[in-house]
């Protein structure tokens, strides 16, 4: 099956945790082949601080995951069931 992008809605502030729990339940599972990737989208943001430049990543997209995988009902079902995770956005009742 061909992989496409989804948006999952997530709580806000723990998307690092959420991911990480999300890949290790596909690696316990043995299901590493229905997501290919997770990624909390970023973008890398210069600040003075103290009179000092930092370059720091802000999210760019503060409470969302996103997730390439199958369009599968395993995929959507192992997604869903993982603690912390929303909902898909636009899933059109699915």
């Amino acid at each position: 099956m061909a992989m496409q992008w989804y948006v999952i809605r997530v709580q806000s502030g723990k998307e690092e945790l959420i991911k990480e729990n999300l890949q290790k339940k596909l690696k316990v599972e043995g299901k590493e082949d229905l997501i290919s990737k997770v990624v909390i989208p970023t973008e890398s943001v210069s600040e003075i601080k103290a009179g000092k430049k930092r370059i720091t990543q802000r999210k760019t997209f503060p409470g969302y995951l996103m997730v390439e995988m199958e369009d599968s009902e395993d995929a959507w079902f192992l997604v869903r069931e993982s603690p912390g995770i929303g909902d898909f956005i636009g899933a059109h009742g699915r």
